[in-house]
């Protein structure tokens, strides 16, 4: 540096330290403080412009901010190399040193760089730049420096050079108003959703430092402050945050995972089969089975990673928070060392005060960068673990749509459940603290070496208490996962029970079998509960480990340090400073087991998802969707369906072509095939061998109708737009129309879950309505006309499926049972135990005298057996109902005793073929009473009638948690036990201040060496048995947390099931099994896990913060008059 600045010195410590008026050199002002800022972006700018140009988020219209920053930042390039032409100039007449030349050179072609970068940020849609802003920051900040040096040189009238005097205030001008033009937001990027979204979320166009300082939340923060927030004040969902971005990235890279092992699988299967040749020439007999099990082992061993998947779609993400986390752990070791230089300040008599300003003004600075950057890494941190739970949650839905069959019967609905709310729940919560498997080693080893320049080898001692401490959390590790698994597999197995129990509560009530379901829900649980306890008390071991490990190495590691050398005395610098050392130490200590525990509980779970999406799904290519243009709409040919790859087929030798625009009828005995003919032509069934083609859309009604609960007309349009006049006319041939006057909110009737305010025949018509409303071009019909009454079903087939109804030109394959219907269709198959035994028209049916025929005439002989009565009781009965007996009070065919079903059956088709055969008496009344149906009423009565919502919106309390709430947890843990765990933990913090005091008083000794040496044996017992009761309390704190946590987990479950049992009906009519299944998996879970190792946190924390005010307060009094102020804001801000 000599030769850069020429004559002039570098460094001199005179100048800069040992005076109550610090400078720096000219030359060090000139290179090092010019060069930080141009060193920074240079560094950074390839990084940054490969990024901006990877991640273009549109394109921003030039402004008027643009064009300022464009122009101030030549005229700064203007003005840099105005002092490098004036150094050319200047070499004529003397001899010039280098920094004169090569600095403004430097500063000059940044100052073009950070121009392009601001025109570059435009063109990619960036709307405020955190690298620009840290340029110009770091700028404006070694430019304080020379222009404080400046001024003190002005006021002596030192001036020599006018023209670089003038040049560095314009440069230092410029670039502060560069600094505060950056603090402003450019407009949004052209087509933006900030531009069309009418309630935005502020974060996506927040500046640099409003996102860093989180600024941007203030306006809901206040709103919230002023009254409790509703989801109608939260702002849209960022883009990349919702579902519809997040759950198709993971899912792309799972089906990548995916395929690499499918091709690794054939790789490994080529080769087998090839090394299945080789014992014949080497002659040695494998058998079939060890080949098998050669073949099953290598396949075990290339299962899909989910947790590859997972890294390679939120990693890079996870990696700018991970980034944060290493600066923060970084600062944060240099406040020890700064409380060291102080404590050295503290000491010297001569030193300059404005040492002392600086380290307090520098431990707060760091303190504030701490803290600015270790909330950026958490919210990194929250929005990878809400991203990662939004798309597992939607992994598992997708999959549990697509599973076969054979995958459904080892999965349960239980399963499914937890998979999506408990498991998925640990992933999100296990990415807020995942940093810290590697920040805490990082901490350890640096506080660790740090430890070591200030005590020296004697740190090893405390090195070796950690190192043994090591296996005996990795077997509580060990234990813990096992428990974990089993404590799973008993909460799938409660969460299975509780779902049927409550999908079955009507028929429960009914038997009055709610204590006997109870009991086997109790039994479950308790077994849940015994496994929740052995983690507990393992948990409580390792809290009383790693609690006690900073005190122990703190221990070892000043007990070695005084014992192994006469002269090493512990003074109050080594002791401080090793105590905030270990204080650092603390946390990764404590961190690091509850971080392994969850991580246990995430592999368990982690597991559990991969080999629930590892299930195979149903093929897509069974049905080809897009055939060769034919006249057949329906096409199956040789077709050969199971229900499983391994179960009997189901059907077989199945051929079946069915014309365009034709009716074909499936008919045949029950069990015969006819469902399962039709979940085959929707691809439901494994195809064996055949092929199946289907022309154009498809539009499915089941036997068993699917309701949403959503209003009558949101479940017939499903989606669709709404045409009043289409609508209308669906809802005349579904014969609706009748019902809209029954129920009270007309077509705008909220329906219940699973359809439960509607009768059997009700949902199945609103389930064709809604078919016919699609407008698809094949309609499956899964016995349609089962659930309501004769009358009905003859309309039905009239207006909507007979050819002369609503879908003629459409291809519809009905399977019936309705024999009077099969003269009308087109053609008709007959299934005989899986398999077509005959197909052709009603005539051709008949003639070939085959089993259609004989099937017909044993109908029609028990038409023959049955007089006339029964007619007449029909026609009776029709008589007896009021006018909406049509739709309301014939359709109970689902809720009446299954013993009727056969006879209520028969009646119904005996009622149709004396309809076909024009029954005037029965064809007189209808006509009567379809006339007084239209006629009745007069228009001008009716009022509109007010809907009212069925199901009601769930009920969460908001503000403030009342202490009914505490008081109740605390009745369920025990109010004896709950003041004895409180007592336990101010115990063991007084345990903590006695340890604290005494090692103060230890170092006090050291003003005297002869008498430290002789009180060292008894310093060093009394602080072993302050720290030792310390950790024995710590274990007997969390034995009885434990304790009391297993008995409220006990009582609050059975109190939410005995409340259920005993909820009356309608509460399970108008509530969804959801939210009740949520709060027996979620919710129980939270208890069970979540709110314990909350309290455990709370506890440590509060008397850990009472004890540190009692003894800042005890040796500092006047302490108290601030924290009684500070106190009463918190409380205040806590409870508004």
């Amino acid at each position: 540096m000599e030769h850069v600045c020429g004559h002039k010195p570098f460094w001199e410590a005179n100048l800069t330290l040992y005076t109550e008026l610090p400078d720096l050199p000219e030359c060090f002002q000139l290179s090092v403080l010019s060069w930080i800022p141009c060193i920074y972006l240079w560094l950074v700018s390839p990084l940054y412009l490969f990024y901006l140009k990877r991640n273009n988020k549109g394109y921003i219209m030039m402004s008027i901010l643009n064009r300022v920053k464009t122009v101030i930042g030549f005229v700064l390039w203007i003005v840099c190399w105005t002092d490098l032409f004036a150094s050319f100039h200047e070499m004529k007449e003397k001899d010039i040193p280098p920094i004169y030349f090569i600095t403004p050179l430097i500063v000059g072609m940044t100052m073009l760089l950070a121009t392009f970068i601001i025109q570059f940020e435009r063109l990619r849609g960036v709307q405020s730049s955190g690298v620009l802003f840290i340029f110009w920051t770091l700028s404006v900040l070694c430019a304080i420096v020379p222009f404080r040096s400046k001024i003190m040189h002005a006021s002596k009238g030192e001036i020599e050079d006018k023209l670089r005097f003038t040049t560095f205030y314009v440069y230092f001008g410029l670039t502060l108003v560069e600094l505060i033009l950056s603090c402003f937001n450019e407009k949004p990027p052209l087509f933006s959703s900030m531009v069309t979204d009418p309630n935005p979320c502020p974060e996506s166009a927040a500046g640099f430092l409003s996102r860093m300082t989180f600024w941007w939340f203030t306006s809901m923060a206040i709103k919230g402050y002023k009254s409790p927030l509703e989801t109608k004040d939260l702002w849209s969902l960022n883009k990349q945050d919702s579902s519809e971005m997040v759950v198709p990235k993971l899912l792309r890279e799972w089906e990548v995972e995916k395929s690499k092992t499918q091709s690794i699988e054939q790789d490994v299967n080529g080769q087998a089969v090839y090394s299945k040749a080789g014992p014949e020439t080497n002659h040695v007999e494998v058998s079939p089975e060890e080949v098998e099990v050669l073949l099953s082992s290598q396949k075990d061993s290339h299962q899909p990673s989910f947790l590859r998947a997972l890294l390679k779609a939120f990693g890079p993400y996870f990696l700018i928070g991970s980034g944060f986390k290493l600066l923060q752990d970084l600062i944060t070791f240099i406040n020890p060392q700064l409380l060291r230089m102080l404590i050295e300040f503290t000491k010297q008599t001569g030193a300059p005060s404005w040492w002392g300003f600086s380290l307090a003004f520098m431990m707060f600075g760091c303190a504030l960068l701490q803290t600015l950057i270790l909330h950026q890494h958490f919210q990194y941190c929250f929005v990878t673990g809400m991203r990662l739970r939004t798309a597992i949650i939607g992994a598992i839905y997708r999959k549990s749509l697509v599973i076969t069959n054979e995958a459904k019967r080892s999965c349960t609905v239980g399963e499914v459940v937890n998979l999506m709310s408990v498991d998925a729940q640990r992933f999100m919560d296990l990415t807020t603290f995942l940093n810290m498997l590697w920040s805490a080693p990082l901490q350890i080893i640096l506080a660790l070496l740090f430890l070591w320049q200030t005590l020296g080898p004697s740190v090893l001692a405390g090195v070796a208490v950690m190192i043994l401490l090591i296996p005996f959390n990795a077997v509580i590790a060990m234990k813990t996962r096992a428990y974990q698994v089993e404590q799973m597999q008993y909460k799938d197995a409660r969460i299975k029970l509780m779902n049927e129990i409550l999908n079955g509560m009507k028929v429960l009530k009914l038997y009055a079998w709610e204590v006997s379901f109870k009991e086997k829900v109790l039994q479950i649980r308790q077994k849940e509960l015994n496994v929740l306890r052995k983690t507990a008390y393992l948990s409580a071991l390792s809290t009383m480990a790693w609690t006690s490990a900073p005190f122990l190495v703190a221990l070892t590691t000043f007990a070695v340090y005084v014992s192994v050398d006469k002269s090493n005395v512990l003074d109050a610098e080594k002791a401080f400073v090793s105590l905030s050392l270990f204080n650092i130490l603390r946390f990764p200590l404590n961190m690091l087991p509850q971080v392994i525990s969850s991580l246990v509980q995430a592999s368990v779970s982690l597991k559990r998802i991969q080999e629930f999406l590892s299930h195979n799904e149903l093929d897509p290519d069974n049905v080809d969707k897009k055939p060769a243009p034919s006249d057949y709409a329906v096409t199956v040919v040789n077709g050969k369906f199971s229900w499983a790859k391994k179960d009997p087929p189901a059907l077989h030798n199945i051929n079946v072509m069915v014309p365009q625009g034709s009716l074909l009828a499936v008919v045949g005995h029950v069990g015969c095939g006819k469902s399962s003919l039709v979940s085959a032509l929707l691809g439901e069934m494994e195809k064996l061998e055949g092929h199946i083609s289907i022309r154009g859309s498809v539009a499915y009604v089941p036997q068993q109708a699917w309701i949403q609960n959503a209003t009558l007309r949101d479940n017939i349009l499903f989606g669709r737009p709404y045409v009043e006049q289409k609508y209308r006319c669906v809802l005349e041939a579904c014969a609706l129309t009748p019902d809209l006057e029954v129920l009270p909110g007309g077509d705008l009737t909220e329906i219940g879950e699973k359809g439960i305010n509607l009768s059997g025949g009700q949902r199945q018509r609103v389930s064709l309505a809604r078919a016919l409303y699609s407008e698809a071009d094949v309609y499956l019909l899964d016995d349609p006309l089962s659930a309501v009454d004769a009358h009905v079903a003859k309309h039905i087939f009239d207006n909507v499926i007979g050819p002369e109804g609503a879908l003629r030109g459409k291809t519809r394959l009905l399977v019936t049972h309705g024999i009077s219907f099969l003269p009308q269709v087109d053609n008709i198959v007959v299934l005989v135990e899986g398999m077509v035994s005959e197909m052709g028209s009603y005539q051709d049916l008949l003639k070939q005298n085959g089993a259609f025929a004989e099937f017909l005439r044993n109908y029609s002989l028990e038409d023959i057996v049955e007089d006339d009565e029964v007619t007449e009781v029909l026609i009776d009965e029709e008589e007896s109902f009021p006018d909406d007996a049509l739709s309301n009070h014939t359709d109970m065919v689902d809720n009446e005793p299954a013993v009727n079903e056969a006879r209520r059956q028969f009646m119904r088709q005996i009622s149709i073929m004396s309809n076909d055969v024009e029954n005037p008496k029965t064809k007189s009344i209808r006509k009567r009473r379809c006339s007084e149906r239209r006629h009745g009423e007069t228009p001008q009565e009716k009022k509109e009638p007010k809907v009212e919502k069925l199901i009601q919106a769930e009920a969460a309390e908001t503000g403030r948690v009342k202490f009914k709430v505490y008081w109740e947890y605390t009745k369920a843990v025990g109010p004896l036990l709950s003041f004895f765990i409180c007592f336990l933990y101010a115990s063991q913090s007084a345990a903590a201040i006695g340890a604290n005091i005494w090692l103060s008083q230890w170092t006090n000794d050291s003003r005297d060496a002869v008498t430290a040496q002789e009180k060292v044996h008894m310093r060093v017992g009394v602080y072993a048995a302050l720290g030792i009761a310390q950790g024995i309390l710590v274990m007997f704190s969390a034995f009885t947390l434990a304790m009391g946590k297993i008995q409220a987990a006990r009582k609050l479950h059975q109190g939410l099931l005995d409340n259920k049992f005993h909820t009356p009906q309608a509460f399970f009519d108008t509530t969804p099994i959801g939210r009740i299944i949520n709060r027996f998996s979620k919710d129980i879970y939270v208890i069970d896990e979540a709110l314990p190792s909350t309290i455990l946190m709370f506890l440590g924390t509060f008397f850990a913060s009472v004890s540190t005010m009692i003894v800042i307060v005890s040796s500092t009094p006047i302490f108290a008059v601030v924290v009684v102020p500070l106190a009463l804001v918190y409380f205040f801000v806590q409870v508004r």
